[in-house]
C-alpha cells in the first residue's frame, strides 16, 4: 500500500530564491544609501596644506618680470649712407665722446663736397673783383665831385661879387647875367653830382649786402657739406658702450639704416614688458615696486607707462628710487612685485593651487573637530603675491585646504585622515 511522503516546505531552490532576493534588496538599499547623501573622499593631511583664514594688512600687488636697461640709449645710423670701408672698434667697446667707431665712403657726397669749394672759391674771387671795381668807380664819381665842387665855388665868388659891382654900377647888366648863369650851372652840377654820389653809395651798399648773403649762403652749403663728409666717420656721441653693432667691411648702408646703439653707463632704469591689458587703467606714473637682489629689498618707481597695446601686454618703464644694486647688468631679469593699492586691512587667505579649480568661488572649510572638510562658498577681491582678499564665506580664525583640488572632482566633502 502507498504511503504519502509529507512535502518539504523549505527546500534547496526556494532557499536560493528567497537569498537572491535579499541580496537585491540590500545591493539597492546600499546603493540608495551610498548616493543619496554627499560624495565624500578620504584623503591624507600630510598631503594637503591647511591654511588659516587670518585678518592684516594687505596691499594689492602683481608679480612681473622686469628687464635692466641703461637709463639712456642712443641709436647709430648713416645719415647719408655709404660704403664700410673700416671698423675702428668691436662690439661690446667701452667708448669715449668723439671716439670713432666707423669709417664710411661715399663718392657722390665727397664729389659735392669738391664742386662746391670750387664753387665758394670763385664766389670769392668775383665779389673780390667787384668789390675793386666798385671801389675805382666810387673813386672817379668822388673825383668828379670834387672838381664840381671846385668850378662851383669859384663860380660863386664871382656871382657874389659882380653881384655888389652891379649895385655900385660898376660892371654892366651883360656882365653880371653871365656870372649868375655860371653860378646856377654849377649849383645845379653839384647838386645832381651829390645825387649821384649818394645813389652810388646806396647801390654799392646794397650790392655788398647781396653778395655778402650770397657768400654766406654758400659757405653755408659749403660747411653742410663737410659736416655731412666728416660724418662719414662715425663718432661716440657720448660716453657709453657700444653694443648691437651692425656692420661689416664693404657693407652697402642706405641713409637712415641701423649700426648699432650706445649705451649710456651713467645709471639704469627696469622695463616691464609683459604687463597684461587688465591692468592698464590702474598703472600710472608713480606708482612703486620692490625686488630682492643680494639678499637686500630695493625700491623702484614707474617714470612712464606705454599706452601701445601688443597681444593684451603692455610695457612699463621704472627707475630706482635711493640705492642701485651694486653687480647689476644689463639684460639681467629681475622679480618685481609692483604695488596697486595703498597698504590697508583685509581678511586674508594664502594663494594655492585651490584658485585653479574654483576661480576663487569656492573653498573646502575644515570643520570644528578637524575631521572633515566641507565646500563653502566665498568671494574674493583684490590679490597680491600671497594672499586673495577674502570679501564673504570665511572670517579670521577659520581654517581651509588651499592646496590644489585637482585629484577631488566634483567630491562635496573630504574625510581627513591623520
Amino acid at each position: 500500500m502507498d504511503r504519502a511522503i509529507p512535502k518539504k516546505r523549505w527546500t534547496t531552490k526556494r532557499l536560493m530564491t528567497i537569498g537572491g532576493i535579499s541580496a537585491l534588496v540590500l545591493l539597492i538599499a546600499g546603493s540608495f544609501y551610498f548616493t543619496s547623501g554627499k560624495s565624500k573622499l578620504n584623503v591624507d593631511t600630510e598631503r594637503i596644506t591647511i591654511s588659516e583664514i587670518t585678518k592684516g594688512n594687505f596691499q594689492e600687488s602683481i608679480p612681473q618680470n622686469g628687464t635692466v636697461l641703461p637709463l639712456t640709449t642712443i641709436y647709430l645710423v648713416t645719415p647719408d649712407g655709404g660704403r664700410v670701408e673700416q671698423r675702428f672698434v668691436e662690439d661690446g667697446a667701452i667708448l669715449k665722446k668723439g671716439d670713432p667707431i666707423l669709417k664710411l665712403s661715399n663718392t657722390d657726397l665727397e664729389l659735392n663736397l669738391s664742386t662746391q669749394m670750387t664753387s665758394v672759391s670763385s664766389m670769392l674771387a668775383q665779389t673780390q673783383l667787384s668789390r675793386v671795381n666798385a671801389d675805382q668807380n666810387t673813386v672817379n664819381k668822388l673825383t668828379q665831385m670834387a672838381d664840381v665842387e671846385s668850378l662851383y665855388k669859384e663860380a660863386e665868388r664871382v656871382y657874389l661879387l659882380d653881384k655888389k659891382l652891379y649895385a655900385q654900377k660898376v660892371i654892366g647888366s651883360q656882365e653880371f647875367k653871365q656870372a649868375e648863369n655860371n653860378y646856377n650851372y654849377y649849383l645845379q652840377k653839384r647838386q645832381l653830382a651829390q645825387t649821384i654820389l649818394h645813389n652810388d653809395t646806396l647801390s654799392r651798399t646794397a650790392q655788398e649786402q647781396q653778395d655778402k648773403e650770397s657768400y654766406q649762403r654758400a659757405q653755408n652749403t659749403l660747411q653742410i657739406l663737410q659736416k655731412k663728409v666728416g660724418g662719414l666717420i662715425i663718432r661716440a656721441p657720448l660716453d657709453g658702450q657700444l653694443t648691437s653693432l651692425d656692420a661689416e667691411i664693404g657693407q652697402s648702408k642706405t641713409p637712415g639704416a641701423p649700426l648699432g646703439q650706445l649705451d649710456v653707463l651713467d645709471g639704469f632704469k627696469v622695463r616691464l614688458s609683459d604687463v597684461d591689458e587688465h591692468y592698464i587703467s590702474r598703472v600710472f606714473t608713480g606708482l612703486t615696486g620692490t625686488f630682492a637682489f643680494a639678499e637686500k629689498t630695493y625700491k623702484l618707481k614707474i617714470t612712464k607707462v606705454y599706452t601701445q597695446v601688443t597681444n593684451g601686454r603692455f610695457q612699463v618703464d621704472m627707475v630706482f628710487v635711493g640705492d642701485v644694486p651694486k653687480g647689476i647688468r644689463k639684460g639681467q631679469t629681475l622679480q618685481i612685485t609692483l604695488a596697486l593699492s595703498d597698504e590697508t586691512t583685509a581678511v586674508l587667505v594664502p594663494k594655492g593651487g585651490f584658485y585653479q579649480q574654483t576661480g576663487g568661488n569656492w573653498i573646502f572649510k575644515v570643520s570644528e573637530d578637524g575631521k572633515t572638510a566641507y565646500r563653502v562658498d566665498i568671494q574674493l577681491g583684490r590679490q597680491n603675491t600671497d594672499y586673495y582678499e577674502v570679501l564673504s564665506g570665511l572670517k579670521p580664525g577659520d581654517k581651509v585646504v588651499t592646496s590644489s583640488y585637482e585629484n577631488y572632482g566634483n567630491m562635496q566633502e573630504l574625510v581627513l585622515k591623520k
